[in-house]
């Protein structure tokens, strides 16, 4: 009888153990599924956070510059690529491009490399010819260079006077 008992303990821990291992087995697989859901609302969580982040940059920055008023205040900002951009569309060598501003080439070189930014006086210059068109842009350098001829020849004549 004892073989019995024996048999019969063993075939009851067995049965034990397959229920149990079923009934944890459900519960594994919903502990697994909810941790993969943790998961993935934390990356959804830190993905809002950075555009909240950003935003409230954004907002911060619209506040202390406020779009409209740069321009009704002619308070305009230098940025290096716009210089170059400009030259570009209006198809024009740094050199020209230097004419109009009143500036050397180099200047022009060292604003389109962020090597230094225009004074007061020079950035205002940009800003007047920042809405140029390509021929308004040459007949301007026309009229500088016959400016520049004139005086040229004035200062020979004052010189033959003397």
């Amino acid at each position: 009888m004892t073989t019995l008992a024996i048999a019969l303990k063993d075939e009851i821990r067995r049965l034990a153990r397959k229920e149990i291992k079923a009934q944890t087995g459900k519960q594994a697989r919903a502990v697994a599924q909810y941790r993969r859901e943790i998961a993935r609302l934390k990356r959804q969580q830190r993905e809002h956070e950075k555009k909240l982040n950003f935003l409230e940059g954004q907002s911060r920055q619209l506040q202390q510059h406020p779009a409209g008023s740069a321009d009704q205040n002619g308070d305009s900002r230098f940025s290096a690529r716009s210089v170059r951009a400009q030259r570009n569309r209006v198809g024009l060598s740094a050199a020209d491009y230097a004419k109009l501003v009143g500036v050397s080439p180099l200047t022009i070189y060292n604003w389109e490399h962020r090597k230094s930014r225009p004074r007061k006086e020079q950035f205002a210059a940009l800003v007047a010819i920042r809405g140029l068109g390509k021929r308004e842009a040459q007949a301007k350098l026309a009229l500088l260079a016959t400016a520049g001829k004139r005086s040229n020849s004035n200062r020979r004549n004052s010189r033959r006077k003397k």
